[in-house]
């Protein structure tokens, strides 16, 4: 590991590379014994069980402070070196420094030990045990086989895990939790929650909560949305922005006033897992079904939305590559898929993602081809990707289908607007691009000659003379 990789496909450096004056190699021992005895007088042990398998000494103080958290992102320049002081390895020869996310067994146990202890910008020396780097094998043609090995690192920078692709929920891992199993939707989750704004503690409880339901016991969506990256026992802080903490509307009981980011402390004390797909019969998935769609439908009409597609999308997720034999079933998978297909494409269209809609639109007109809610509302989202002559077949499928839908009638006729506007701002651009191409070529073609061949031929004699 140091993404093991990465180790591996790295060529051997000499020490007459432009970075050699980093000092490691200078202040080494020329052997291995005296190595050891260095960082045994003056390194500190800093593995947890305090086996001197990483032993640290510090170079560079850091800026007091912050220490990366498990699943933290670090950024690192290092320079590997065998005790005596041959390098294998250094991220200055290949001028880019080295990023991982600490405490998530991607690296070298060493590492994930050894940053774990360190302060942003410091600089520091670890010797490495074997067990704790390259083990019996080594590393073909750089480490000889149980071979001890020597780290310079300096901590350039490390931040938050992000849990989201906008970064709303970010975590940081303070006790890791035990084992590999995660809660999954549905799941009933036991935590304590501190939460805090400003500095000022607003929420201190223990509480139980159905994973996806959260907010019906005043917990943020965002901590809802962390639970199924947890495991049994772990601790962790949780950074939300607004839209996934108590939104533009706040939360009075807490006093916490509109659009306020918000810090909470979780531990997952106990959990327990909802039944997968594959676990359920038809008709124990037909009832949940039933009883998640008035959930959904709850959240939908409480302005909810990112709480009620989770409800819409267990039942997809339940039911589409279900198929009975029975007539009526079969119909009431139909149904259920049908409808929450379009609920979620309602509740995509008022959340300002087109692409979600259409998506949605798109698997019920494959059940239902002219279907009138599917139709409209892929218009509406096609409109809204500024896609004006698609919106207008879709809205006029529509008026084949009901010809009194005064709602399709009045997005035909925005359609034909927007196609217009778009029109004469392409004219505008294309006029104006024409115009700067014919004064270029204007320019370009216009001679600067003599004002007669008399005065051409004094400046040339002049030039002779």
């Amino acid at each position: 590991m140091v993404f093991l990789s990465v180790i591996t496909s790295c060529a051997c450096v000499s020490d007459s590379s432009p970075h050699a004056d980093m000092t490691t190699d200078q202040e080494l021992p020329p052997d291995g014994q005296s190595t050891t005895a260095l960082f045994t007088a003056k390194g500190i042990d800093v593995t947890p069980n305090k086996d001197q398998g990483v032993i640290k000494i510090v170079k560079r103080l850091g800026h007091a402070g912050d220490r990366p958290m498990i699943g933290d992102k670090v950024t690192v320049h290092y320079t590997g070196r065998l005790l005596n002081r041959k390098k294998f390895d250094c991220t200055h020869d290949r001028k880019e420094p080295f990023s991982f996310n600490v405490g998530k067994g991607q690296v070298l146990k060493a590492w994930d030990v050894g940053v774990s202890s360190m302060e942003r910008g410091e600089v520091a020396v670890f010797l490495c045990k074997p067990e704790y780097a390259y083990g019996v094998a080594g590393n073909p043609d750089k480490i000889p086989p149980n071979s001890a090995v020597v780290f310079e690192i300096e901590l350039l920078d490390f931040h938050a895990e992000s849990l989201t692709n906008d970064g709303g929920i970010l975590r940081r891992i303070k006790v890791k939790g035990e084992g590999f199993s995660n809660p999954n939707e549905g799941a009933k989750v036991h935590v304590h929650l501190e939460g805090s704004c400003g500095g000022r503690l607003f929420d201190c409880r223990d509480v139980s909560f159905v994973v996806g339901e959260a907010e019906d016991k005043g917990v943020p969506f965002g901590v809802d949305r962390a639970m199924d990256q947890m495991q049994k026992g772990e601790c962790c802080l949780l950074y939300l922005q607004s839209k996934y903490a108590f939104g533009s509307e706040g939360k009075a009981e807490f006093k916490i006033g509109p659009n306020k980011d918000v810090e909470y402390e979780v531990t997952l004390k106990d959990f327990q897992r909802a039944k997968e797909c594959w676990e359920m019969d038809l008709n124990e998935k037909l009832q949940l079904a039933a009883e998640v769609k008035i959930k959904g439908n709850q959240y939908f009409k409480a302005g909810r939305h990112f709480q009620a597609v989770i409800q819409y999308q267990r039942i997809v997720s339940w039911l589409e590559m279900e198929c009975s034999a029975k007539p009526e079933e079969q119909k009431r998978i139909q149904d259920f898929l049908l409808k929450s297909h379009l609920n979620l494409a309602l509740c995509y269209l008022r959340m300002k993602e087109p692409s979600h809609v259409v998506e949605n639109c798109n698997k019920v007109i494959e059940l239902d081809e002219h279907n009138e809610k599917a139709l409209y509302r892929r218009g509406k989202a096609r409109l809204l990707r500024n896609e004006f002559s698609l919106a207008m077949t879709d809205f006029q499928q529509v008026l084949q289908k009901n010809t009194s839908n005064r709602a399709a009638r009045a997005q035909i006729a925005i359609c034909q607007n927007k196609i217009k506007e778009h029109h004469e701002q392409d004219k505008r651009i294309y006029a104006n691009m024409f115009q700067k191409f014919a004064e270029q070529d204007a320019k370009s073609t216009e001679l600067v000659f003599p004002a007669s061949s008399t005065d051409w031929e004094e400046k040339e004699e002049e030039k002779w003379r």
